[in-house]
């Protein structure tokens, strides 16, 4: 089977990579390394080809498509701060990017493409859990960019019969994400910087709360996503259903570092959604879904891989 992953060398994408290559696939990686690295696919083994290309290319995307049977379409400028600050290069990746994306595949008669979409989308709904049937109302230009995503890949079954699943993933963490960049997911930031004994920032009193996902659960949800029948131009929860505050992390985290965080507290950034929490209810009838990694183990499991690496 032949595969292409769109964003592979990044955080989430190296880890779907790296289980498409355990269960015997031919995987064509597609990045530009704007925000993947290509140390993020050392020493996997089996049949791996890496472009570095931009989706927002189209000619090098018929190419690395040709003969493709799934498509897993990760790739994009996934901060919303970013997104805030410089809403035109978010829509040029996120969703002419996107588009690119879908004429490749469907050019290439993919059997599937399975969009990473956000739960950005719902934006500031008081309601929780977020279950798919609620009315998306994104509140940052990143959260426009994934909804739109979905629309595009509906439309790109109805319009032309490309099959598509989007998963709206929920606050993923775990090994390999990126804590170098003021945009990166917070708890790597707050793990590398308890290691170098400094003080985590909270944008916000900490009270506000997440369904954080440990990788390993993603990409399990990803690749349920591309073989499921009937499931075409659904859109999924990708979370675990939990919901934890920052404070409470904070707490988990010094109980694991056997230190106190002493984490400093800065205003609250403009984009971002005070809760969040997924009904994983529909993923789990449908796909089979089940998290196997709860947040607490994850966590843990993410501290001892940064711990592990050269500061």
């Amino acid at each position: 089977m032949r595969v292409v992953v769109t964003g592979g060398a990044g955080f989430i994408g190296s880890h779907i990579v790296e289980e498409l290559l355990r269960r015997g696939s031919s995987v064509v990686v597609v990045d530009d390394l704007s925000n993947g690295k290509e140390a993020n696919l050392a020493g996997m083994k089996g049949s791996l080809e890496f472009l570095r290309h931009s989706i927002t290319d189209i000619d090098p995307l018929h190419r690395a498509f040709r003969g493709a049977d799934f498509v897993f379409h990760l790739a994009a400028r996934t901060s919303v701060p970013r997104s805030v600050a410089d809403p035109i290069e978010s829509n040029r990746v996120n969703i002419d990017g996107t588009v690119n994306v879908l004429v490749a595949a469907r050019d290439a008669k993919a059997r599937r493409v399975v969009f990473a979409a956000s739960s950005s989308a719902y934006g500031e709904t008081p309601t929780l859990p977020k279950t798919e049937a609620m009315r998306p109302d994104p509140i940052s230009p990143y959260g426009v960019t994934k909804f739109v995503g979905e629309l595009y890949c509906q439309v790109f079954g109805r319009c032309y019969g490309l099959e598509n699943v989007s998963l709206r993933y929920f606050n993923v963490f775990g090994p390999r994400q990126d804590p170098g960049s003021p945009y990166s997911g917070v708890l790597s930031r707050f793990i590398t910087a308890m290691l170098a004994g400094q003080p985590p920032t909270v944008f916000g009193d900490g009270e506000q709360s997440r369904d954080f996902t440990y990788v390993s659960n993603v990409v399990d949800i990803t690749l349920r996503a591309a073989e499921a029948p009937g499931v075409s131009g659904m859109v999924f929860n990708g979370g675990t259903g939990g919901r934890f505050t920052l404070n409470h992390t904070l707490a988990l985290l010094s109980k694991i570092a056997g230190k106190p965080p002493n984490a400093k507290y800065d205003p609250p950034r403009p984009g971002d959604i005070r809760d969040s929490q997924a009904d994983i209810s529909l993923a789990r009838q449908m796909l089979g879904y089940v998290p196997t990694v709860d947040f607490e183990e994850g966590l843990r499991r993410t501290w001892d891989w940064y711990k592990s690496q050269p500061r």
